[in-house]
């Protein structure tokens, strides 16, 4: 019956390395502190576990053989992997960084926070690669933060998904958008007006639920009259200004479209709750430097843009 081989630890690791790298046994124990019998009796345990001398005399010396020569390679590559997993985090540097970040997001976000995450990013990591992906209902935006292929999701649920981290990032006034042209931009909506009107919606990105919007209403046994469905945020204030509908969003994307076109924000006649916008990533990446800055990142550009938000509601001044 075979005699079992003893295990090879970390410590007698080193040693063979020291012991080929030498190639002494006096000089491999004063390197490593140790006794030159406890060597020789660590390089015995070495040969046997090996089937092979690993060191012979040679008129110059001690030499390795040609099993030595490749156990001195695997040596140096697994005490470089001890040393990877023992050791602490690098320090992440973003501005030497060359990691590619994958960011999920719905559409609707794409006029006034993503260019803001995007300039953050260019200037402190400016090696970096962003891929932004949209989330929309086919898009199993869960599945790719479990295997990788997204890093982080952006956007709003009644419910966030339960299984994954989250932080908030901004609250969002609901509103209503019509073109100026549109016969009640300039009347005050009643509920049963604003449910019978003919509405412009986005298509939800999670499948099979309702909307934020459609879910608040639903709660309350309402139903808006939907006349038209879109897949892309980006397509609303072109249908605006050419129709007669009428589109319940966040304040923040109406007022931006509003800025420089023809569009009117009515105030919704439904008290729906702000628009919570939520940061998600998997358990996988919660304890990773690189992810751990792009959520900073994220997380600061929500707060300039909640803090600017806050500042446009503020009631002017008295003039003097």
């Amino acid at each position: 019956m075979p005699r079992p081989r003893e295990s090879m630890d970390s410590h007698l690791l080193r040693m063979l390395q020291t012991l080929l790298t030498e190639q002494s046994v006096s000089r491999a124990a004063v390197r490593l502190g140790l006794s030159q019998p406890a060597l020789s009796n660590a390089l015995r345990k070495l040969r046997d576990l090996a089937g092979d001398p690993i060191l012979v005399r040679s008129k110059n010396g001690m030499v390795p053989t040609e099993r030595g020569l490749e156990l001195l390679a695997h040596a140096n590559d697994a005490l470089a992997a001890i040393e990877c997993i023992t050791s602490p985090p690098r320090v992440f540097d973003p501005s030497t960084t060359r990691r590619v970040f994958h960011l999920g997001a719905p559409d609707y976000l794409d006029a006034m926070f993503l260019p803001n995450i995007a300039a953050i990013l260019r200037h402190e990591a400016p090696g970096a690669r962003f891929s932004i992906h949209t989330i929309h209902a086919e898009h199993d935006y869960i599945g790719a933060l479990e295997d990788g292929s997204l890093d982080v999701v952006i956007g709003n649920w009644l419910q966030p998904p339960p299984q994954m981290h989250l932080s908030r990032l901004f609250d969002d006034e609901v509103v209503c958008m019509v073109g100026s042209q549109n016969p009640v931009a300039h009347r005050h909506l009643t509920l049963q007006q604003y449910l019978e009107l003919p509405h412009l919606a986005p298509y939800p990105y999670v499948s099979e639920r309702h909307s934020f919007i459609d879910g608040c209403l639903a709660a309350q046994g309402l139903q808006r009259n939907i006349q038209m469905t879109i897949p892309y945020f980006g397509q609303v204030a072109g249908m605006l200004l050419r129709t007669d509908l009428i589109f319940t969003t966040g304040r923040q994307f109406a007022r931006h479209y509003a800025g420089y076109l023809p569009i009117t924000l009515l105030p919704s006649p439904f008290r729906f709750p702000p628009m919570r916008f939520y940061l998600l990533w998997h358990r996988r990446t919660h304890g990773s430097a690189e992810a751990i800055w792009l959520r900073q990142c994220i997380n600061r550009v929500a707060g300039m843009l909640q803090a600017s938000q806050s500042a446009s509601l503020q009631p002017s001044p008295p003039l003097p």
